[in-house]
């Protein structure tokens, strides 16, 4: 796969997919400060390119956060607790006897059921099976462009309503599963709050629009009865998930994924029953939808 036109000459490498979503990036050491042109170059493939790989990056949780910081103040991760010490950072954890579906098995845009949901995801590979355990991520803005006109103005005035009470409410999945999971997952009556964000969102560097829904955190349209709002949504997850709009991520130890939640959904494949998996994250704040 080509070099960017950017990297040309440069220490750093970008190598994007021959989509053009996701790229990885070599020729950096994410462990120290990175130059101002460098993480300027980092951030302007990010959002070229939706989701960025950095392979073998030995960081510790400090450097983790550090490295965070570089793109913005720390997302809020209400719904998991913290890692000891350190109080920006999940632990990611399926242990091998564990038997339901792995932590953000469904498609999703992180925490999109905020007020400002957060811009970045950062996930940094601690352990990884020798099976299973991919990521997939979908390039929503791309498939907004490959609606027809008509569909594109259908869109353009609805607003999508967001909850995480699927997932995180008193009645959700995750509250039945609570003692079957390794991870410290929080069940909370706020989860049952609702947020308005517009169905199509427009990205603040990039200018591209997106689709910005998920089967996980979308609960309806405002305005609209759910017999008419419900198969809309169902049509354009089925067009989100066509095979040309997705980027599949298999990991490696060490790695360190950025994705972009603004223009995104990703789904986290199991596939590794009897292993271990370990996986270190962080957010980055965002903004209100657009």
């Amino acid at each position: 796969m080509p070099k960017d036109a950017e990297s040309a000459g440069r220490e750093i490498t970008v190598t994007p997919q021959p989509t053009g979503f996701g790229a990885e990036i070599t020729g950096v050491d994410l462990s120290r400060p990175l130059e101002p042109m460098v993480l300027a170059e980092i951030k302007a493939a990010w959002a070229r390119h939706g989701v960025v790989v950095f392979p073998d990056q030995p960081l510790t949780l400090e450097q983790l956060e550090a490295f965070t910081l570089q793109f913005g103040p720390f997302g809020h991760d209400p719904y998991v607790k913290p890692m000891e010490g350190h109080p920006n950072v999940l632990e990611v954890r399926r242990e091998p006897d564990e038997k339901v579906t792995p932590f953000g098995g469904n498609w999703h845009s992180d925490w999109s059921f905020q007020a400002q949901p957060p811009a970045a995801t950062i996930l940094r590979s601690e352990i990884i099976p020798p099976v299973g355990g991919d990521t997939l991520y979908c390039d929503a803005a791309s498939a907004y462009e490959a609606l027809p006109d008509a569909t594109k103005a259908k869109l353009a005035a609805l607003r999508a309503i967001h909850s995480a009470s699927k997932a995180y409410g008193p009645d959700s999945a995750y509250s039945r599963e609570l003692h079957l999971r390794a991870m410290p997952i929080i069940v909370s009556p706020e989860a049952d709050k609702t947020y308005v964000h517009p169905l199509v969102r427009t990205h603040p560097v990039t200018g591209r629009k997106a689709l910005f829904i998920s089967p996980v955190y979308t609960v309806g349209i405002e305005g609209m009865a759910p017999n008419a709002a419900d198969p809309l949504l169902a049509e354009l997850y089925k067009h989100l998930v066509q095979d040309q709009f997705i980027y599949r991520h298999r990991w490696r130890p060490g790695m360190v994924v950025i994705w972009d939640n603004r223009c995104t959904m990703h789904n986290a494949l199991g596939g590794y029953d009897g292993h271990r998996r370990v996986m270190h994250r962080t957010t980055v704040a965002g903004e209100a939808p657009i």
